[in-house]
């Protein structure tokens, strides 16, 4: 028999690699996005509660009506935006399954779909699965800024989609109200739909974060993907949501139904009676990153790494050019192996690499104590 690969150039992801090094070696794992530290014991115990309380059956395939009420608030609270809970609100299992649902959703074979670089690592594979064709708009170091010049050029009759990622990964950056307003500028007279990855959206080291749901007229076009593994430390839980107006949801949820139909009922029941009951949690986790942020900065200070600036999410790039040759994928290897500390090279977010780069990014959604090991041992570098 011959099975033929609707994805040919699709492996292993570098993160389960790194991960999977990383245990092989002793090492200590910065590379994967996933905390080291304990979630809050009231949200655990309320999934407890739930499950033993009998919240196990099917979940209504939108979500459960306290969650997505909880998001409605919650997005009232922070962007003073007024969504309605039952007709643009959508529980999904994780963020993937929404962004993956979102863009089959509204990409057709031979629709162009612009995308940023570095992108992460999702959003090709699914967008080349509902026949769509990537255009890059390639952000350079050491700000990543977007250039709209080249975004205007790119745009044809055939774009349907753009994605954009703030505050973003890999980068560490976030974008500022005038990039959504040159955004709106480019696309307001045309037919395409914005896709906005906002998963970091409550982790951002900046006055205020900046997002889609603050734009009037883009939230008019757009999904807006967001995590509550990332702002509950919670990332096996895989729970995430979308919020589009109710003609995107319609069709987005043609594509839920029928891939996962629901989400887990009794993790759905106990993050919306903690959304309810401590309304504040998700205001707590930019300053609570913020210094685990300046703990790994502060230890790196004085070693051959270069810091890039870090805006939001809770990785950081480090540029290791003034240490070595090798280029990034050869050089994480070595660090995981000989030095002991796994991280991710940034070059596999690229479609093409800029040459010469030599960019990796650590997590620090890690305890201080590991932040300071895994320091110590790059610092001999």
């Amino acid at each position: 028999m011959t099975l033929t690969s609707k994805l040919p150039q699709v492996g292993t992801t570098i993160f389960t690699q790194m991960s999977s090094l990383a245990a092989q070696h002793g090492a200590i794992n910065l590379s994967q996005g996933f905390p080291d530290f304990p979630a809050d014991q009231a949200l655990l115990e309320r999934a407890s509660q739930a499950i033993l309380h009998g919240n196990n059956q099917y979940a209504p395939m939108t979500g459960l009506p306290v969650l997505r009420q909880a998001i409605q608030d919650l997005i009232a609270r922070y962007y003073d935006r007024q969504v309605n809970a039952d007709s643009e609100i959508t529980v999904t299992s994780g963020a993937s399954e929404a962004i993956f649902d979102g863009i089959t959703a509204l990409v057709n074979a031979g629709d162009e779909v612009i995308l940023f670089d570095p992108a992460y690592d999702l959003y090709e594979p699914a967008i080349a699965l509902a026949g769509g064709v990537c255009k890059r708009v390639v952000l350079s170091a050491p700000d990543f800024r977007p250039d709209w010049s080249e975004f205007a050029s790119l745009l044809t009759d055939k774009t349907r989609l753009v994605l954009i990622n703030t505050p973003h990964n890999p980068t560490g950056t976030c974008w500022q109200d005038e990039d959504l307003e040159q955004l709106w500028q480019a696309i307001q007279h045309r037919d395409m739909f914005v896709l906005s990855d906002e998963v970091y959206e409550f982790i951002h080291y900046q006055a205020q974060s900046v997002s889609v749901h603050r734009h009037a007229s883009l939230a008019q076009r757009s999904m807006v993907v967001s995590s509550f593994g990332k702002s509950f430390h919670l990332t096996g839980w895989k729970v995430g949501y979308v919020v589009a107006p109710e003609t995107i949801t319609r069709e987005l949820r043609k594509l839920h139904q029928y891939i996962t139909f629901s989400t887990a009922t009794p993790l759905q029941q106990a993050i919306g009676e903690h959304l309810l009951s401590t309304p504040t949690a998700s205001s707590e986790l930019s300053p609570f990153y913020q210094a685990k942020r300046d703990v790994l900065r502060a230890a790196l200070a004085s070693s051959r790494f270069r810091l890039l600036p870090c805006q939001g999410t809770y990785f950081q790039l480090l540029d290791y050019s003034d240490i070595s040759e090798l280029d990034d994928v050869a050089f994480c290897q070595y660090l995981v192996k000989e030095v002991g500390v796994a991280a991710i090279p940034v070059s596999v977010f690229y479609q093409n690499p800029p040459t010469g780069q030599r960019l990796i990014r650590l997590c620090f959604a890690k305890d201080d104590a590991t932040l300071l090991a895994a320091a110590q041992k790059l610092a001999r570098l």
